[in-house]
C-alpha cells in the first residue's frame, strides 16, 4: 500500500486534519497551503509542507510519514530543512511532524538532534497510540484506518462512512472522504473479489463513488466474459448471466464471514434470498464436518 501518497492526498483534500493530528484547532488550517517543495541544486524533495498564508506568522509545518525503518530519517529531514531554509529565508518559524504506524518503527538515532526534539521543534506521532477510532474525529479515525487489519479495518470503515453525514463538512469533502476510505479499503483488501467489493459499497451506500463504479463496469465485463465461455450452447446472453451469479454465489461465503446476515447478502448481490441461504447452510454443514 503506498502509505506515503494516501497522507499527502489527504492533507492536500483535508489540510484541517493534520492540525488535529497536532492537537490544534482545524480552523488554523485556513490559514495554510498544503504542498510540495523541491530543493535546488539538490536531489532533495520535501513531500509534505504546510506552508501560511502570506502576511500570517504561523509557523511552516514539514510533514513526513515513515511506515518503514529508516536510521538515517532525522538526518535526512533536518538537511532538507536547513537547506529549504537557507534558500528561501523565510520569515516564519518552522516545526517538523513524523508519522510513524507504532514506535518500532522508529529507530533511528536522535543523540544530535535531541534539542529539536526536547523543544518539540521536531515532534512523532504514533498511529496505533491515537485510541479508539470511534472516539476520535472522522478525519485521523480515516488516518488510523491504514494501520488496521483486514477484519478491523472493514468494521472501522463502516463505522466511519455511518459518521460522515454527521461531520461538519461539506457534501462535496463528504464525497471526496467517502473516496478516501474507499481507496485505503481497496489497497487493504487486494485479496477481496470485484463482486465483495461491490458488495460492500452497496452496504455502505458507496454506490457513487469512483472506484465502486469501476469495479461495476469491470463487473460487467467478467460477466460478459464468463457468458461467452459458459453459454457456447445456451446462448451468450444466458451465458453471460449464469456467469454472473455464480461469481456471486462464490462470493456468499466471503461475505457470511465478514458477519453479514443472508438478506443483507442477498439485497447487496441481488440475489434471492433462498439462493444465499443455501449457500449459507452449505458452509455451516462444511464447517461442521471439518470439526
Amino acid at each position: 500500500m503506498k502509505t506515503d501518497s494516501i497522507f499527502y492526498r489527504l492533507f492536500q483534500e483535508f489540510p484541517s486534519v493534520f492540525f488535529e493530528l497536532i492537537g490544534n484547532s482545524p480552523q488554523i488550517a485556513e490559514a495554510y497551503q498544503f504542498s510540495s517543495i523541491e530543493i535546488k541544486q539538490t536531489a532533495f524533495r520535501i513531500d509534505g509542507v504546510f506552508l501560511p498564508t502570506p502576511g500570517e506568522q504561523n509557523p511552516i509545518y514539514f510533514v513526513e510519514v515513515q511506515f518503514q525503518t529508516d536510521t538515517e530519517i532525522y538526518s535526512r529531514l533536518v538537511s532538507e530543512i536547513s537547506l529549504y531554509l537557507r534558500q528561501n529565508q523565510p520569515q516564519n518559524s518552522w516545526q517538523a511532524v513524523v508519522i510513524y504506524p507504532n514506535r518500532s518503527t522508529d529507530t533511528a538515532d536522535i543523540k544530535h538532534y535531541s534539542e529539536f526534539f526536547t523543544s518539540q521543534r521536531i515532534s512523532r506521532i504514533y498511529l496505533d497510540e491515537l485510541g479508539d477510532p470511534l472516539l476520535l474525529p472522522v478525519g485521523i479515525a480515516t488516518i488510523k484506518l491504514v494501520i488496521e487489519n483486514e477484519d478491523r479495518a472493514i468494521i472501522t470503515a463502516r463505522e466511519l462512512i455511518n459518521r460522515i453525514p454527521q461531520a461538519t463538512y461539506t457534501p462535496a469533502k463528504q464525497q471526496q472522504l467517502l473516496e478516501l476510505i474507499e481507496t485505503i479499503l481497496v489497497y487493504k483488501l487486494p485479496t477481496m473479489s470485484r463482486s465483495e467489493i461491490e458488495a460492500m459499497f452497496r452496504l455502505s451506500d458507496l454506490q457513487q463513488t469512483r472506484v465502486y463504479q469501476e469495479a461495476k463496469q469491470e463487473g460487467r465485463v467478467e460477466g460478459r466474459v464468463e457468458g461467452r465461455e459458459q453459454g457456447r450452447v445456451e446462448g451468450r446472453e444466458q451465458g453471460r448471466v449464469e456467469g454472473r451469479v455464480e461469481a456471486k454465489l462464490e462470493a456468499v461465503s466471503q461475505l457470511l464471514a465478514l458477519g453479514l446476515t443472508v438478506e443483507q447478502i442477498a439485497q447487496a448481490l441481488k440475489l434471492e434470498v433462498e439462493q444465499v441461504r443455501q449457500v449459507a447452510q452449505q458452509v455451516t454443514t462444511e464447517n461442521s464436518e471439518s470439526q
